[in-house]
């Protein structure tokens, strides 16, 4: 199984741009068997999608996020990268990087232990 780990800094001044890495070990960034996942849940709230990239460096993003957001990936570290432009207080969250592989019909998820982000002056 592939193993995925957050970092970055806790804590974010608004206006600011959010910058979190995932570093994965067990498979590569560059297979076509996963999408690899920004995911974050708010205090109180569900687990919300941000966006993914591909193998091929293809990306997709939440609609009521993609202005602000960039994911991003160097394949020599087998890292993939979140950006979030102009943040406010509303994007304090836990932050996963994720993983998802589709057998057959049935999806397997890996998640990264997630980080948690404030943002805050």
């Amino acid at each position: 199984q592939v193993q995925l780990q957050e970092s970055g800094p806790g804590l974010v001044k608004p206006s600011q741009t959010l910058s979190l890495t995932c570093t994965v070990s067990g498979g590569s960034i560059t297979t076509s068997y996963y999408a690899w996942s920004w995911i974050r849940q708010p205090p109180g709230k569900g687990l919300e999608w941000m966006g993914h990239i591909d193998y091929d460096g293809s990306t997709d993003y939440s609609p009521s996020l993609k202005s602000r957001t960039s994911i991003s990936r160097d394949t020599s570290k087998n890292q993939f990268s979140l950006q979030l432009s102009s943040v406010t207080p509303e994007d304090t969250a836990t932050y996963y990087c994720n993983a998802r592989t589709r057998i057959s019909a049935y999806d397997y998820d890996y998640w990264g232990q997630g980080t948690q982000v404030t943002v805050s002056s």
